[in-house]
């Protein structure tokens, strides 16, 4: 059974920084791209930073390049989010998911992740 666990979230003032890590189980992990998506209450779930399997590709959503930085370690089976100089507008539940295999292209599209944490809260106060 594939598991995605979530840690780390919590509550933070603006300008700072915070680490989420998602220890996956129960899956090949070196083979499995992974991603960080966060809703906002109202808003779509929207892809924040993804890391292909290969390690040759990494994206960010343009609201957070230059803060936030996806990183993976395969030997612990976890793939982590440092983000930095957080903003009120980075308030959000954030979910991990991997996509066996999966290109960037793949990776774009909620919709086409095998498997999904419950999230995590990240809470950013003015």
């Amino acid at each position: 059974q594939v598991q995605l666990v979530e840690i780390g979230g919590g509550l933070v003032r603006a300008g700072g920084s915070l680490r989420i890590s998602c220890v996956a189980s129960g899956l090949t992990f070196g083979q499995a791209s992974m991603g960080w998506f966060r809703q906002a209450p109202g808003k779509d779930r929207e892809l924040v930073a993804a890391l292909i399997w290969s390690g040759d590709s990494i994206y960010y959503a343009d609201a957070v390049k230059g803060r936030f930085t996806i990183s993976r370690d395969n030997a612990k089976n976890t793939v982590y989010l440092e983000m930095n100089s957080l903003k009120f507008e980075d308030t959000a539940q954030y979910y991990c998911a991997a996509a066996l295999g999966g290109s960037m292209d793949t990776m774009a599209s909620k919709y086409a992740m095998d498997y999904w944490g419950k999230g995590t809260l990240v809470a950013v106060s003015t």
